[in-house]
């Protein structure tokens, strides 16, 4: 493998330029994966205002809204990683509402937000009509570790050490949960795009040599 450096700006722009010129039947369905201290939201939100001035429709869903309620998500305790790891998402909700309805047969109708966990109760968000060609950019952590259906996948890693120095002290007993989810799945082994994230301000595409 080959590790080419990038700045932030020319990574948000090759990026854009290969999800511009992808096709599929439907949507292209696309995962942003990678733990908050890596940023996939804001990477995702990013990516949005280029697609559209390539003349591609977007909607951009953050998988923190497709979280399952507080009485599910929290069982086992505020911060269990294990509980986090396994049964935090909302895997069939956000398949049934997004990737489906993007899908080759789908209705092209999809819900940007499921749940709000401030207020644990449904988001109440209206439907989305994103058109066939269009592209629907999931940003969020742990996507790739079950059968969510994507068509290309981004994949944002970070070194053991990195990811505890960025992580936020609130959040670092969700350490053991990306551990597993690197050892279980190993997403940087079989993503389409792999980015190294150790620094915000230097990141690198991982590319076959």
């Amino acid at each position: 493998m080959r590790v080419r450096p990038i700045s932030p700006d020319r990574l948000v722009t090759e990026l854009a330029e290969r999800l511009a010129r992808t096709g599929t039947p439907g949507r292209l369905r696309v995962a942003v994966d990678g733990p908050p201290a890596a940023g996939p939201d804001a990477l995702a939100r990013a990516l949005v205002d280029p697609l559209r001035a390539a003349g591609r429709p977007v909607l951009h869903v953050r998988a923190g809204d497709f979280l399952r309620p507080a009485s599910v998500r929290l069982e086992h305790g505020r911060t269990n990683p294990d509980a986090y790891y396994e049964s935090w998402l909302d895997e069939p909700g956000l398949r049934r509402e997004v990737l489906d309805p993007a899908g080759p047969d789908g209705s092209g109708r999809l819900l940007p937000s499921l749940w709000d966990t401030a207020a644990d109760r449904a988001s109440r968000a209206a439907y989305v009509e994103l058109p066939p060609g269009g592209v629907v950019l999931v940003s969020g952590a742990l996507l790739l570790g079950g059968t969510l259906p994507f068509d290309l996948t981004v994949h944002l890693v970070l070194s053991p050490a990195a990811l505890e120095r960025r992580t936020d002290a609130a959040l670092r007993w969700t350490l053991p949960a990306f551990a597993r989810y690197a050892g279980e799945v190993d997403p940087a082994s079989f993503a389409d795009v792999v980015v190294r994230a150790d620094d915000p301000r230097r990141p690198a595409l991982v590319e076959p040599a």
